[in-house]
């Protein structure tokens, strides 16, 4: 199994299909882990449950966090996240259609380290993933 450096939390089949062929494009292949919603991605993160057998494997390296998600939704998973001081330092990127101020206030409240509005066409979501990509993976530094 290819090592998983992106946490992808998005409860949408579209939206992940559209994200993963965007980043294969990109050329990240085989890098998503794909979470449906805020409690497994939390299961995920925290190695419970039927992901108990990543014990000590490393972390992502970003997590792409959608907000409405069903059961803990986004906004909680990100407060968690940053509440965290093993998981605090993972880079988190709210990846999301709500253009609410106060979502994007509360996300860099609780320690987003970017908010992205997913573009609804095809070419503008494609066009930020490859932006996401090369900023993310060509500029920075992960700790």
């Amino acid at each position: 199994m290819a090592k998983k450096t992106i946490l992808i939390v998005e409860d949408s089949p579209e939206d992940y299909e559209a994200t993963r062929r965007a980043f294969e494009s990109a050329g990240l292949k085989d890098v998503l882990h794909h979470c449906e919603d805020g409690d497994d991605a939390l299961d995920y993160l925290y190695r419970r449950g039927h992901y108990q057998n990543l014990q000590g494997q490393p972390y992502p390296k970003l997590i792409l966090l959608d907000l409405n998600l069903p059961g803990t939704d986004g906004r909680d998973v990100l407060a968690e996240i940053k509440s965290d001081e093993t998981l605090k330092v993972i880079p988190t990127v709210a990846l999301t259609t709500s253009t609410d101020k106060r979502d994007v206030q509360l996300c860099y409240k609780y320690g987003v380290n970017s908010y992205v509005h997913k573009p609804v066409d095809l070419k503008g979501f494609k066009r930020a993933i490859l932006r996401l990509k090369e900023y993310w993976f060509d500029a920075v530094v992960f700790p």
